[in-house]
């Protein structure tokens, strides 16, 4: 469980470390977190919290979009024919 919050590791590869199927690994850790929430020993901040004034951030958004480079049509007809001089 520690693994998978701490590192953000998948239940795949977390199953794959300790020998156990991804969905063993999922139940093991669903199981862990909710009996460290009833023991009341740990308490995790809820969406309140983290929208309190002194958590505020600031957040800068970037449109990076690509876009295609308009050229024109290549076809016989526009480009020039050049001839090449033959080596004899």
């Amino acid at each position: 469980m520690l693994e998978y919050f701490r590192e953000y590791r998948t239940y795949a590869h977390i199953g794959a470390s300790y020998g156990v199927s991804e969905s063993s690994a999922y139940k093991i850790t669903m199981f862990t977190e909710e009996v460290l929430i009833e023991s009341k020993l740990f308490k995790i901040s809820g969406k309140n919290a983290l929208e309190s004034p002194k958590n505020r951030h600031d957040i800068l958004v970037i449109d990076v979009t690509e876009t295609p480079i308009e050229r024109p049509k290549k076809n016989k007809r526009n480009s020039i024919q050049v001839k090449r001089k033959s080596s004899r």
